[in-house]
């Protein structure tokens, strides 16, 4: 039996410590840490063990959780009749609800490969006045289908001038929905709401007088990129 000192002599406080510091200084979302630490430990205890083949992939495993759980400071722009983009990836649909009247509400599907950051962010400033988790299944993000069976969780926003409902939807890979909000609360421009583990896809319901200014295949980034305008 070995016996590893600094990892088995931790403290509650120290490891508290740990993850402030990897959350402020790294940029990795809370959530996300206990994957960074875990397979991070296990390197090391090889690496002391002197199983550097092993532990090399485990390096690389901390690597990568460290990368996907990135959570980058985001400076959202300036408008009162401006929607940003709810998540970071490609623009896959961009089609109206129902009839196709001028008045037809509008969504905007992102879908987020394991490469993009995974954070949530609000559309439009404004109060939360519903929030509804459905389990489901896991089909591939990318299929029309996803929005209506898959596992979600749909967040209602009421703005001042509109009213908009985004939905974090899993995909094949991702099996948790995080959301950090509850109904009551209120959120700004590109405020951080929420989290889904691995590949994913979000959606966003807008109202008809709100103009769609992002098209299907086009790369956005949650918080910044302005994908409507209020008219």
């Amino acid at each position: 039996m070995f016996y590893v000192p600094f990892l088995t002599t931790w403290t509650l406080s120290e490891a508290t410590e740990i993850r402030g510091w990897l959350s402020k200084e790294l940029h990795i979302v809370r959530d996300g840490i206990i994957y960074v630490l875990v397979p991070g430990t296990l390197a090391v205890v090889l690496i002391i063990l002197g199983l550097w083949p092993i532990a090399l992939v485990f390096v690389v495993l901390a690597a990568f959780m460290a990368f996907f759980f990135r959570d980058p400071r985001r400076q959202p722009p300036t408008g009162a009749d401006l929607v940003v983009a709810p998540a970071d990836g490609r623009v896959t649909r961009v089609r109206p609800v129902g009839d196709l009247s001028e008045r037809s509400a509008n969504v905007v599907s992102i879908f987020l490969s394991p490469f993009d950051v995974h954070i949530n962010r609000a559309p439009i400033a404004g109060k939360i006045t519903n929030v509804a988790y459905t389990r489901g299944k896991f089909l591939m993000a990318t299929n029309d289908n996803a929005s209506l069976v898959n596992e979600q969780n749909a967040l209602t926003i009421e703005g001042e001038r509109i009213t908009v409902v985004c939905k974090q939807i899993a995909g094949i890979l991702a099996r948790r929905i995080v959301c950090w909000k509850r109904v009551g609360e209120s959120v700004g421009l590109g405020e951080r709401f929420g989290l889904i583990k691995f590949s994913s896809r979000t959606d966003v319901l807008l109202p008809a007088n709100v103009e769609i200014l992002v098209a299907e295949g086009a790369r956005v980034k949650g918080g910044t990129t302005v994908i409507g305008r209020i008219r």
